[in-house]
This record gives structure tokens, sequence and C-alpha cells, in this order.
């Protein structure tokens, strides 16, 4: 696995390039489970090739036509998405209980993170109590997918940069029927994943309580 890593005093941040997506769950899963009450916890960004993924518990008939493009069953909440090039993926691997951290608390600083960046860009966005993830004018900016195991999360965010969303008309994104999805570039703001990473970076370590402050 190709990666960068980057230490911080709490937690190893790690850009893994763009990946195939079931090596990198894998991954992750491997990681969880071999975990103990002294390892780091790290966040892992990255991009993934073309595929669509289906939470534990999804219904397949939001996954309309997905032609060419693989179709993956996880083990993550939530329903279908898609991910692919353009869109930032961060995956929180945390020992919550340690961190001090609900599920709901760690939804909220993913959540509150995206919020926070587009405020950076001039971009009002919003929350839904109802239907996790980031919103824009009722686009989707940002959706957000987890598993907790052994007291700790993996899966996490993706956040759409400069993607191409044509995919997303293939499926019911996160099981809504017409939901528009969007993308920063879209909006205006930034379309290099890279430097959303960085300026996302402060924002997610502030709001899940893992910055050195």
């Amino acid at each position: 696995m190709n990666q960068a890593a980057q230490l911080f005093s709490r937690v190893t941040i790690r850009d893994l390039g763009l990946q195939e997506y079931e090596p990198i769950w894998r991954d992750m899963q491997r990681f969880t489970d071999t975990r103990n009450s002294t390892t780091a916890d790290e966040i892992w960004f990255t991009e993934h090739q073309p595929v669509f993924t289906l939470g534990i518990n999804a219904s397949r008939k939001h996954l309309l036509e997905p032609g060419d493009i693989p179709v993956v069953q996880i083990d993550r909440g939530g329903q279908v998405t898609y991910h692919g090039p353009g869109q930032l993926m961060i995956y929180p691997l945390i020992d919550i209980r340690r961190a001090g951290l609900g599920v709901r608390d760690l939804v909220t600083g993913l959540e509150q993170s995206v919020i926070d960046l587009a405020a950076e860009y001039g971009i009002e966005a919003t929350s839904r109590r109802d239907a996790p993830g980031v919103y824009v004018a009722g686009a989707k900016l940002a959706s957000v997918g987890l598993r907790i195991r052994r007291n700790a999360s993996f899966h996490g965010m993706a956040l759409n940069v400069d993607v191409d969303l044509e995919p997303f008309s293939r499926i019911n994104p996160c099981g809504l029927p017409n939901l528009e999805v969007t993308d920063l570039g879209r909006l205006g703001a930034e379309r290099d994943p890279a430097s959303v990473r960085d300026r996302l970076l402060p924002h997610l370590l502030r709001n899940l309580g893992l910055s050195d402050d």
C-alpha cells in the first residue's frame, strides 16, 4: 500500500493516493481487528477507482443501473453510494472509547469539519439530523458511513471535490431518490483533492478532539 504518513502527537495521518476500494477496506478491517489499547489512532486520506458500495443493510433497489462500475457489499452503515477519482475519502480509525466520543459525536465532528471547510470558501453548508452528510442548498456535498467494532471506528466520509457526478444518476444516492449531488469545484471552490485534504485536516483534528492544542 503506497502511503505517506505524518505523525502528530495523538494521531497518525496517512495519504494513500488513488487506490482500488476493496484492498483499503480490508486494510481498515485488519487495522481495527489487531489494534490494542496502546495503538495510536490514524486518519487515512485516499481516492478510489470507480466503485459503488452498499452498506450492510442496504437495499439493492437503490442500485438502478450500475453498468460497468463494480458493486461491493461492505460492512458500514448506510445505503448505496459512489466513490471515484476526485472524491476525497476520509477514514478515521479511532478508539472512540479512549477518545471519549460517542457515535453521534463522531458523525457530527466529521460533518462539522466539512461545514467549517466550506465556510472558508464562502459556502454555506449544513448537516441534516435525518440524513447524515453535508448539504449545500439541498445538494449533497459529503456522505458519512461508519462501522464501530471493538470500540473503534472505520469507514468514514466521502467529500466530493472534483468528481464525475454522472455515476450518481445510476443510483439513489444514500437511498434517497432524486437527491442532487454536488462538489466543491462546481460550487466555485477548490478542485484539487490534495489541497482540500490539507485545509480539511485542522478542522478534523479539532472537531474530533485529536488536535495537539
